[in-house]
């Protein structure tokens, strides 16, 4: 029984164990139909929206620290009776919950739901002046890791013996279907810029809003988290004009890599391929898609011109000394050096988890390092590059101190704004990111905790790494919700519905390889063990929730193509361009159509539906606004299920059709639109082994809710 059970009975218990308060009735969230303004500027008026049943209760009042506020009964629609109060906002977060009064009884509602007692301990949290992009909101992204989506320009790929790195040469991977070796990251398949123009086509027709590009500015590696210059698109991927020079043959010093530093150090290469960057943005802006960038400002890389370890630019024109080579470098402050009479040639600076290749950057000690990652924040997103935002890789982890990290990213956001007010700064973070968020620090974050880990655990039983099995956490609904309204709490107004929702990333194994539930890495089970025993149907049941639950759904290149693969490395292989799985495209595509022709989908409300019976692998939800509502099920078993649940929770009459929009099941999925009947607020229906269904009912416009 969870804590909210408990508390449903313990309120009806207090009433007398009679079941006269109609708790499922009641309802409100922070979403637009509940908060009017959603986001709300400082000092303002807010209108906030209680919902309970039909002639339920005596009076509704809005608690604040500080007093009640009476609402007014401003509708009754249906079963349901709709509350009004006005509040005013000042320059700091507002604080409330509400509390219902039934004869001498009163109870709470907060974020968590209801509570029986008039001491809400969830509260909700308005933050006066915190906006979101509205295009973010709902917005279906495709994560792209570049190397491996698609070769458009041959001539810029990275060669064998360019440079030396880890240990090992550079390495040109000629055969495109290659699976990624145990040691990955100086190996090159020739992704490009080029070529993610050449698949706009392709992401524009099934319904991308917007790509989320792994790292692009220069750098020795395929995965580009360890920066080399933050001022320029790495040529690898962009273009190369001006070419020459000799790849490494008997040395392993980079200083003596001609082509690479020619390459990467030639202020016409370098502009050339910022050039192509603003292009791929002003056409995919012309297709309606939006593009985010990776920024890596925690550490750089040991090849970084600020440090310049590899000496690549200590003899090219242009280039200040870096911080390794002379103590007189201007960017000495930029790192934290533990002997400073090593010089020259000082390898004692700090790295990132003890990693010499990956240099942490000392913000602390250095005001111009500060001023100079905020410049190159303003820099991407302001013209003529004009990116949409930014995506803050451990975010958590910059600087030395919590406070200086939170002021840090309060100044990076407002610089971002006021440069691009409608860009977006979404961090990865694992764990409560409540601070950031409700300090106006990032606008929301990749969605491990609410989204990633809950329903990979409900469908898989597999931890998002594929390193663990847990038997107890799949098709256990009591789990998932549990995890799930713990973790949705760090969430403030628009940040929960442009959180970046997704099934797989550069950094877990594949979601179609969780599906055999086999707990291991490449380099113990080999490729093709990702790919054994895998079940799409589950991957199906896994986009029908992504793309109904709320967020911003997002898709790891290649996985709407059924590409396999355990954790880093190997969940970054090429994606498979002539051997797709055009079923699997299809099914994504529908869902995506359904996603975006259903407002709901984007920007509602959601509440769980109870059912009746056993709920074991089932989840039932439903999204809902003034317009509409989805009823989405899922049902995890390898056997069919009666489903009867109580539909009308999400304001669909207690008399009328649903219409289905779509079905998935062991074998297949359908769009074909079939009708079921909802009788008494409940719908009966059959759903499919491993399958789901969205039903979806449309209000009329005269019965507008407000």
């Amino acid at each position: 029984m969870t804590n909210s059970e408990r508390n449903r009975k313990n309120i009806i218990y207090i009433l007398g164990m009679q079941p006269v308060f109609n708790y499922k009735a009641v309802y409100a969230d922070m979403t637009e139909d509940y908060v009017s303004p959603m986001e709300p500027e400082k000092f303002s008026q807010v209108t906030l929206r209680f919902r309970t049943g039909r002639s339920n209760v005596d009076d509704v009042y809005i608690s604040v620290r500080g007093g009640m506020i009476k609402m007014v009964k401003a509708s009754s629609e249906g079963q349901f009776d709709y509350y009004e109060g006005q509040i005013s906002l000042e320059d700091k977060p507002f604080f409330y919950h509400f509390e219902m009064v039934l004869g001498n009884i009163r109870v709470s509602y907060g974020r968590s739901g209801l509570e029986d007692s008039a001491s809400c301990r969830d509260e909700f949290r308005l933050i006066p002046g915190l906006k979101t992009p509205e295009w973010s909101r709902g917005a279906v992204m495709y994560q792209i890791f570049t190397d491996r989506f698609y070769n458009g320009d041959p001539d810029n790929d990275v060669l064998d013996h360019e440079y030396y790195y880890l240990d090992a040469y550079s390495e040109r991977v000629s055969d495109w279907n290659a699976p990624p070796n145990s040691m990955d990251v100086r190996r090159f398949y020739g992704g490009d810029l080029k070529g993610v123009i050449d698949k706009l086509p392709y992401l524009k027709e099934i319904g991308i809003d917007a790509i989320y590009f792994n790292p692009l500015f220069v750098s020795p590696s395929n995965h580009k988290y360890d920066i080399q210059d933050y001022d320029h698109i790495d040529p690898h991927y962009g273009v190369i004009v001006e070419d020459g020079g000799e790849c490494l043959v008997d040395s392993v010093e980079n200083r003596y890599a001609s082509k690479y530093i020619k390459r990467v150090t030639n202020k016409r290469n370098l502009e050339a391929g910022n050039e192509l960057f603003a292009e791929l943005v002003r056409i995919a802006h012309s297709m309606g898609i939006k593009v985010i960038i990776d920024g890596v400002f925690n550490h750089c890389g040991s090849f970084n011109k600020w440090l310049d370890r590899e000496k690549i630019y200590e003899h090219e024109e242009g280039y200040e000394s870096g911080a390794y080579v002379s103590a007189d470098s201007p960017y000495r402050s930029f790192f934290h050096f533990y002997d400073e009479k090593q010089w020259p040639d000082n390898g004692s600076y700090d790295g990132w988890w003890g990693h010499a290749t990956l240099p942490k950057l000392n913000y602390e000690d250095s005001p111009a390092l500060c001023e100079y990652i905020l410049n190159v924040a303003r820099k991407w997103v302001s013209p003529p590059y004009n990116a949409d935002g930014w995506r803050l890789d451990v975010a958590a982890d910059l600087g030395h101190t919590p406070e200086f990290n939170h002021r840090f990213w309060h100044d990076f956001r407002q610089a971002v704004r006021e440069a691009n007010p409608e860009a977006i700064v979404l961090a990865e973070h694992y764990g409560d990111a409540e601070s950031w968020i409700s300090n106006g620090e990032w606008d929301t974050v990749m969605n491990y905790d609410a989204f990633m880990e809950p329903i990979s655990f409900f469908l898989t039983g597999m931890q998002k790494h594929s390193d663990e099995y847990r038997p107890d956490l799949i098709n256990n609904p009591m789990a998932f919700w549990g995890a799930m309204r713990v973790h949705r709490r760090q969430f403030s107004g628009g940040s929960g519905l442009c959180a970046m929702n997704e099934l797989s990333n550069h950094d877990h194994s594949r979601f179609l390889t969780r599906t055999n539930r086999m707990v291991g890495r490449v380099d113990k089970l080999g490729p093709e063990a990702a790919e054994k025993g895998v079940n799409k149907a589950v991957m199906r049941e896994a986009v029908l929730f992504q793309m109904t639950w709320p967020g911003a759904p997002t898709i790891y290149y290649g996985d709407e193509a059924g590409l396999c693969g355990f954790t880093d490395p190997d969940n970054r292989r090429t994606y498979p361009w002539g051997n797709e799985d055009f079923e699997l495209i299809d099914y994504h595509r529908a869902c995506i159509r359904i996603h975006k022709e259903n407002r709901e989908l984007l920007t509602g409300s959601m509440i769980p539906v109870p059912i009746e019976g056993d709920d074991e692998g089932i989840l039932s939800f439903a999204r809902f606004n003034r317009d509409g509502a989805s009823i989405i099920i899922l049902n995890n078993n390898t056997y069919d299920v009666e489903w009867c649940g109580d539909v009308w929770i999400a304001g669909i009459p207690s008399e009328c059709r649903l219409k289905r929009l779509l079905i998935t099941y062991a074998d297949g999925f359908s769009t074909e639109t079939t009708e079921c009947t909802v009788s008494r607020g409940k719908l009966k229906i059959t759903v499919p082994a491993t399958g789901g269904m969205i039903l979806n009912h449309r209000t009329p416009t005269q019965h507008l809710l407000y």
